[in-house]
């Protein structure tokens, strides 16, 4: 046997619930006379009477009655099985908001890790940086530096602690004096900051400006002079030595966290994110033999949480 189309029990099924041909073409959107011409095509398919059509007014029928006992389940079923499906898709996708030069330099070449270890869950990555507006992005994680004040009510974790110091291309470097200083708009302060930490001086440098933090590193690569390096983005750089550390590293003060609207440590996918992230930061930077305790940091800034 043959059944009607599907849209023909829909059609049928909302009339059926508001007992009216208008308020169902209402509902879904269509003319009156669309509802009654689906009705009417399911009735002659079927070949009874679903309503009793009286002065403007329907009237369910025995039949119909029969039919919607059936049509308010199967829809309701079938309504449920997509909201499970669709909820089940969403909870495999992760997106997650970060910083550009972390995304860069650090983040992207570490996330084949991340996939072996949760092949079920898919990152979607955004660049950006600063505050972020979970509800209109539809981001589910930030992985920001705490350089500025975000909302009380969001969620956060810290992932680990700032680390930076002078980079350049390896050579005999051994001060400043008379060396080209690299520096970025998007973190004005990292050379001032450092200077005072470590107490080193800087007398005859010239300066370079960039617009970013990471081309003002990509700069320090290209032998351009010496950039300040983040520890944690110039880690792989170290390594294959297209990058040295001079005068090593020193902790900022600042530090980088996740943010999120939702609680991190509910076992879901944010709280998977958050181990991973906080396990390879530590390994990046027990790697280059920078611990937590190893130095004094600075105050950290007042936050807004």
């Amino acid at each position: 046997m043959k059944l009607p189309p599907l849209n023909a029990f829909r059609y049928f099924d909302i009339a059926a619930e508001t007992e009216s041909f208008v308020r169902a073409a209402e509902r879904l959107h269509v003319t009156h006379g669309a509802v009654s011409r689906q009705v009417r095509l399911l009735e002659e398919s079927l070949g009874v009477e679903l309503f009793e059509r009286r002065n403007r007014a329907i009237f369910l029928t025995a039949a119909g009655r029969a039919l919607q006992g059936t049509t308010q389940a199967m829809f309701e079923q079938l309504e449920g099985a997509v909201q499970r499906l669709q909820q089940q898709a969403s909870d495999n996708v992760l997106v997650l908001s970060c910083e550009p030069t972390i995304a860069m330099r650090w983040l992207i070449p570490r996330l084949p890790r991340f996939n072996a270890a949760h092949p079920d869950l898919q990152l979607h990555l955004v660049a950006a940086g600063g505050p972020v507006d979970f509800t209109r992005s539809g981001v589910d994680l930030a992985l920001r530096r705490d350089d500025f004040h975000w909302d009380r009510q969001l969620h956060h974790r810290k992932i680990c602690d700032e680390w930076i110091g002078p980079v350049c291309r390896p050579g005999a470097v051994t001060s400043l004096y008379g060396q080209r200083l690299l520096h970025s708009r998007t973190r004005p302060s990292a050379w001032p900051t450092w200077l005072r930490l470590s107490t080193q001086r800087a007398r005859h440098t010239e300066r370079s400006d960039y617009e970013h933090f990471y081309l003002s590193i990509q700069a320090a690569s290209a032998g351009l002079g010496l950039a300040m390096g983040s520890a944690l983005m110039v880690r792989d750089e170290l390594d294959s030595d297209q990058l040295q550390a001079p005068f090593g590293f020193l902790r900022d003060g600042s530090a980088y966290h996740l943010l999120s609207p939702q609680p991190l440590d509910d076992g879901g996918k944010r709280q998977r994110f958050a181990e991973w992230v906080i396990s390879e930061c530590q390994a990046c930077l027990a790697h280059l033999g920078l611990a937590q305790n190893d130095e004094p940091a600075l105050p950290s800034p007042p936050q807004v949480r």
